[in-house]
């Protein structure tokens, strides 16, 4: 059994969300995408790999599978583990984490999996198994097939290294992202976020006009197997040409610390220029120019932050600016309650796009330009 130069590779994300990370996938010269549950496979090298991590905005993380076999009892799994060639990906004592799961397979005790493939690293690379590693070996036997990834993004995706100052429920980059392109954005309309919190949507509408590298700012799991090839990731990063843009994007919020919070992660990302966040209610909301755009939000939900029934007039007053004074734009909401979403008045689309967030179920709900 050998580990094969081109890889199996399986972009994660959330369920529901598949088929826009497959479209982002293509859009990044990605070969033959393939949509799967919670994710999308390609098959490529460990530059791929690589790239993937940097560029994907809706990723929630890159793994990689190094390998599969078919296997019936802990003697033979034992056998299997040892023999394997885990020198052509790992250093000679690295930290690992290991994590194995069974379904529908002989093998049935996940923890007995797990130490056998624990002791066979030990014993060939001389590996430390610490339960806090970056390094993320996941072990899958799902009807007698074992499966053998390696989770090469370390830190969730959405952790860019740029939004260091949060507000309560943000919303994760990836998602946001994903919203954005599941609204037809592309960076060449204004975008206006007016209960922004962090700026979370904001920041990642103008680092999508300027073409900013999505994990720039942050590191990676791969960067400590041997596979990885410092001089050739640092001229992968400085190959990408970064954009302007005459579009700008603008957050609001009545809570002055949520702007303040906004301002130091657009400053930090380096989308100060091309963003503005200021202090300003529902009320007071207008479009800043003649060119119409997307308006889109994450606003409380009545489950996390508040009651429901108190956040209705919210909705309505919000429903009610977007259809006086935002003719010409689209608008977006994404919330839990299909009565809140009603509440707004807006002419939404049928079928809102439901997907799980912080384990909430929620949906996007849209509109075509206002009339």
């Amino acid at each position: 059994m050998s580990v094969s130069d081109k890889m199996e590779i399986l972009l994660v994300t959330v369920p529901g969300l598949e088929e826009l990370l497959r479209a982002e996938a293509v859009e990044n010269g990605f070969k033959k995408p393939e949509v799967t549950y919670g994710g999308v496979t390609i098959r490529g090298y460990w530059s791929d790999v690589w790239r993937a991590n940097l560029t994907l905005r809706g990723a929630s993380r890159v793994l990689v599978r190094l390998g599969a076999f078919r296997v019936t009892h802990l003697a033979k799994l034992d056998q299997f583990a040892h023999e394997f060639p885990w020198e052509q990906t790992f250093n000679a004592g690295a930290h690992i984490r290991v994590e194995a799961s069974c379904k529908k397979s002989k093998i049935y005790h996940k923890k007995a999996a797990a130490e056998r493939f624990e002791k066979a690293l030990v014993d060939r690379i001389g590996a430390v198994i610490d339960s806090e590693a970056e390094l993320f070996l996941k072990i899958r036997i799902v009807k007698d097939i074992c499966t053998i990834s390696i989770d090469s993004s370390g830190e969730g995706l959405h952790k860019r290294g740029i939004k260091q100052a949060l507000n309560r429920a943000p919303l994760r980059e990836t998602l946001a992202a994903l919203m954005l392109r599941q609204s037809g954005f592309r960076g060449k309309e204004p975008v206006i976020d007016p209960m922004c919190g962090s700026g979370t949507l904001v920041l990642e509408a103008a680092e999508i006009a300027t073409r900013q590298l999505a994990g720039r700012a942050r590191s990676f799991a791969f960067q400590h197997l041997n596979t990885f090839d410092p001089d050739e990731f640092q001229a992968m990063k400085e190959r990408h040409n970064i954009g302007e843009t005459d579009q700008h994007f603008y957050g609001f919020d009545r809570d002055r610390g949520a702007i303040s919070r906004a301002e130091e992660n657009a400053e930090r990302g380096s989308v100060s220029d091309v963003t503005t966040f200021a202090e300003r209610t529902i009320s007071d909301l207008r479009p800043p120019s003649d060119m119409a755009g997307l308006l889109i939000t994450n606003p409380p939900y009545g489950t996390r932050i508040g009651d429901q029934k108190k956040l209705t007039p919210l909705y309505q007053k919000l429903g009610h600016v977007a259809m006086e004074r935002f003719k010409g734009w689209r608008v977006g909401i994404l919330t839990n309650s299909d009565k809140l979403a009603a509440a707004t008045g807006l002419p939404f689309k049928k079928d809102p796009l439901g997907f799980s967030h912080g384990g909430i179920r929620v949906h996007y709900y849209q509109t075509d330009p206002l009339e």
